[in-house]
């Protein structure tokens, strides 16, 4: 899984069927501080409603369509989860 920070958006007027009605955001990907990794975006389909600046949890791989409503869904990167607060020792 990859920590990321939503930073825009994406439109499609013409995506594949299994993808209509999906929002699709741009996600920086960072370290547990914060700081975003360098080079390290990913386009990922919103599967838990995560808005622009929030901190969020992504899967990549054939775990990112099972998030989906479909796991036939062509998607490579899903965002499972909006992180409120991270600790780390």
């Amino acid at each position: 899984m990859i920590l990321g920070q939503v930073i825009g958006t994406v439109v499609a007027t013409s995506k594949h069927e299994l993808l209509v009605g999906s929002k699709i955001l741009v996600v920086q990907a960072v370290k547990p501080d914060g700081t975003p990794i360098e080079g390290e975006q990913l386009v990922a389909v919103d599967t838990v409603g995560a808005g622009t600046g929030e901190h969020v949890i992504v899967t990549t791989g054939s775990n990112a369509s099972k998030a989906c409503e479909t796991e036939k869904a062509p998607v490579d990167a899903a965002i499972i989860g909006i992180i409120d607060e991270i600790d780390v020792n």
